[in-house]
């Protein structure tokens, strides 16, 4: 099982970057967020090796909790690797488990290849999963600001999903700062 790699980039593309290790190249399927993170030569990429009877493939990821939040999408029944890319391409971890969170089924149907009946059992399926997740500290401590801006959105009288919309959106580390973005963006929707 490979669960990692570190070498030089030799070729990248926005959904995959082909690492060279010690003179073995390997191929590494990526999410956006990834290909926007990537530095310009070396690069160390978590990674989750899926064997399946025709191919052998490699996910790589910057971020750990966006590799777990891979993991966790797969085991889902109807989710495969394909999917779980697409989510991991259109939303962070701490984005995608406030649209987990506040059950935003259209937030879920957003992801290219996620229609409605898929969108529910995936809202089923990691019900209560946010936390696990997003997993490091750093990480829970953005969700909790991203749930207690929401809190503090819905108590002002806008409604969850138009919430869900504006904090996907809104970059921050602080409640403040996360509810003053969302203001900006709840006044021109």
């Amino acid at each position: 099982m490979i669960v990692g790699v570190h070498g030089k980039i030799i070729y990248k593309e926005p959904s995959v970057v082909h690492v060279n290790v010690g003179g073995v190249v390997y191929e590494v399927f990526i999410s956006l967020h990834t290909f926007s993170a990537l530095p310009k030569e070396d690069v160390s990429l978590f990674t989750t090796h899926i064997i399946r009877e025709d191919a052998q493939l490699l996910f790589g990821f910057i971020d750990m909790s966006e590799k777990k939040m891979f993991a966790r999408l797969i085991k889902i029944n109807g989710v495969g690797p394909k999917v779980a890319m697409a989510i991991c391409s259109t939303y962070t971890p701490s984005q995608f488990a406030t649209v987990i969170n506040n059950k935003d089924v259209n937030g879920v149907k957003k992801v290219p290849g996620i229609g409605p009946k898929s969108a529910g059992r995936i809202l089923v399926e990691l019900n209560g999963f946010d936390a696990e997740i997003l997993g490091d500290n750093t990480t829970t401590s953005a969700s909790l600001a991203v749930n207690e801006a929401s809190e503090a959105l819905a108590a002002l009288g806008f409604k969850k999903d138009k919430i869900a919309k504006a904090l996907s959106v809104c970059e921050g580390d602080d409640t403040a700062s996360l509810v003053k973005g969302a203001l900006k963006l709840l006044q021109t929707i």
